[in-house]
């Protein structure tokens, strides 16, 4: 997904999920070392991929992205939950997303 695309598609998945206009967005990027795994904590956020990192496994409880994991039929580009990022190359990885943040409203 392209940040374009990523900036059109957010507006409508939170009013999709009734958040309409109620939330922020934070450019988030970040920078693994070879093999290194970070965990990212957002049960109360969205974690949008707006890249495709090669040899990059990013791993969450609404699906998986990895270019290279052949056994899958479907890459997913939002992120919730515990989010796991692995660096499985031999050099520095960078990965990029736009952090989803709903803000506390009654609905």
């Amino acid at each position: 997904m392209t940040t374009d695309l990523a900036l059109e598609y957010i507006p409508r998945r939170m009013r999709e999920l009734g958040y309409e206009d109620n939330y922020s967005m934070r450019f988030v990027h970040l920078v693994l070392q070879p093999s290194e795994l970070r965990l990212i904590e957002a049960s109360c956020e969205f974690f949008i991929l707006v890249e495709e990192p090669a040899k990059v496994n990013i791993d969450s409880d609404m699906g998986i992205f990895d270019l290279s994991y052949s056994a899958t039929n479907e890459q997913q580009y939002e992120h919730q939950g515990i989010i796991k990022v692995t660096n499985n190359g031999n050099a520095i990885a960078n990965v990029r997303f736009i952090q989803v943040i709903p803000k506390n409203f009654i609905k």
